[in-house]
């Protein structure tokens, strides 16, 4: 089998997970992935069997785009809902519209962005997020990004709904981190679904089950697109 599963990832499954329930399911000894998703986000993640998967760069180098939802007023280690709260703040006023819409365009065009130390980038050979899981903090470069859509989808009290389109090495986390912290209260990032991941979107994923399914009665083949019609 050659070719692009489009899978729905549900929470608490790591990308590598997903790639080795499809590696059993397809009996192909080689499965990647077009672009990381961390264990608590959901949503699409492009799977790439045999032949095709050294096709995956021409994938993971594209856009993304996701619906995020940030809480203000609490940070935590990773930046997001996973980690541990290291500061609180209650006393804040609520901002209007007006203010957020402010705080969020900021980020639109051609930035610059730290990477968060929970990630998996390497200084000197080591992943940052061992370092981390040390109670060690390390400097990072900052890293050239483009943020070409930022859109408040919905205000409820403390939380925010949000939707990005970005660049290829946009960590979501750190955009929820940063703004907080231009508001002046802090933020983590409480959810995250990938919709979009350049040319496909989640409306044409299938969930693992669904997947198990087809594999239960020998027609993974029909779900399985392949790699050429899409190279760009």
């Amino acid at each position: 089998m050659n070719g692009i599963i489009l899978v729905d990832k549900p929470s608490g499954w790591t990308s590598f997970d997903i790639c080795k329930k499809i590696r059993n399911l397809t009996r192909e000894k080689k499965v990647g992935h077009g672009g990381t998703l961390d264990p608590f986000a959901t949503g699409l993640l492009l799977v790439f069997v045999g032949k095709a998967v050294k096709f995956s760069s021409n994938f993971s180098s594209g856009d993304k785009g996701y619906i995020g939802e940030m809480a203000l007023g609490v940070k935590t280690d990773t930046l997001d809902s996973t980690g541990v709260i290291t500061e609180t703040k209650n006393d804040f006023k609520p901002f209007d519209e007006g203010q957020l819409k402010n705080a969020f365009n900021k980020y639109l065009g051609a930035i610059k962005q730290k990477p968060p130390m929970y990630s998996a980038i390497k200084i000197n050979g080591k992943p940052l997020y061992k370092l981390a899981r040390k109670g060690q903090e390390v400097e990072r470069e900052l890293r050239d990004i483009t943020i070409h859509q930022l859109e408040i989808l919905g205000i409820d009290g403390n939380n925010i709904k949000f939707k990005v389109v970005c660049s290829k090495g946009t960590y979501i986390r750190s955009l929820a981190d940063d703004i907080g912290n231009d508001l002046g209260c802090g933020a983590h990032l409480s959810s995250l679904q990938r919709f979009y991941s350049h040319p496909f979107l989640l409306s044409q994923a299938l969930t693992i089950q669904t997947i198990e399914n087809f594999s239960k009665i020998g027609e993974l083949e029909k779900i399985i697109l392949p790699v050429e019609q899409f190279i760009f």
